[in-house]
């Protein structure tokens, strides 16, 4: 996909929570629970090893399973929903320190060794140790050969696009073509192919399959059956969803079923925003 959109950097706004250091921690999300939009003048790496992770910024969504990460460059504004329980691994780097080169939100492969880097550095944040210091250093050689994952649903701005995105998020399983949706929100198939292209950075039929996997991850994460889901994001078969789905993630839908709780695990209903700052 070319030309991906970039977040746009902050502007002064006293709605948008400014916590200058990104915190190191690991932190539980209950199904639904959002941190509400913010920024920090550090680079930070998000991971959620179970459910899925979203996060928006005003370019779009960048969403992660578990096999999955995401970096959110220094002074991004951003906000976090989880879908399914999780817990959310964050890991704060300074602004100088960017061993990816990446001035944009970026989805990336988390290897089984990055993974236990990850929940490692995460596990003793106020741990200064030089055997710590060595443990960041491995994280971030390991960071570096991350492959990227183009895990992103744009955010359309012209209003013709709004209107096609609005449907198909509605209801990913709506089979219309473009040219079919561009009748009932009143656009031309060739403009609104334009668009998409210019201002998405891909094709209708790629953000039309972003938005179904998107959606796919997030049934998923609240345990709807796999063939369930296949009908409800718009594939003929549960075998053709499952295709598309280990060609975007390297697995099948059945390993994001979510883990069984007890009772005693399960945390009080979310609140409006997180109790802790992301």
């Amino acid at each position: 996909m070319s030309n991906p959109r970039r977040s746009r950097p902050p502007t002064p706004d006293r709605s948008v929570r400014h916590t200058p250091q990104a915190p190191t921690r690991a932190q539980p999300l209950s199904p639904g629970e959002r941190v509400d939009a913010h920024r920090h003048d550090d680079h930070q790496i998000v991971y959620a090893d179970s459910g899925v992770l979203a996060v928006t910024t005003d370019a779009g969504t960048w969403f992660a399973p578990g096999t999955r990460a995401i970096w959110v460059p220094a002074g991004t504004v951003h906000a976090h929903r989880a879908h399914g329980r999780l817990d959310l691994h964050l890991i704060g780097l300074p602004a100088d320190d960017n061993p990816l080169g990446l001035d944009a939100p970026t989805v990336l492969a988390v290897s089984p060794l990055l993974r236990e880097l990850i929940l490692a550095y995460t596990r003793s944040p106020e741990d200064d140790s030089p055997e710590r210091g060595r443990l960041l250093a491995v994280l971030r050689d390991e960071l570096r050969s991350s492959p990227q994952q183009p895990l992103r649903l744009p955010t359309p701005a012209d209003p013709r696009l709004v209107a096609v995105c609005a449907v198909l998020r509605a209801d990913p399983a709506d089979p219309r073509t473009l040219a079919e949706l561009g009748r009932a929100t009143g656009a031309g198939e060739r403009t609104l192919s334009r668009l998409f292209r210019t201002e998405l950075g891909m094709t209708f039929p790629q953000w039309r399959t972003q938005a179904r996997l998107y959606h796919a991850l997030l049934l998923l994460a609240d345990g709807v059956p796999v063939t369930t889901v296949a009908h409800r994001c718009g594939w003929s078969s549960a075998s053709a969803f499952i295709e598309v789905f280990r060609r975007a993630f390297g697995h099948t839908p059945g390993a994001h079923r979510p883990a069984k709780v007890t009772p005693d695990a399960l945390a009080p209903e979310p609140s409006a925003g997180a109790s802790s700052p992301a």
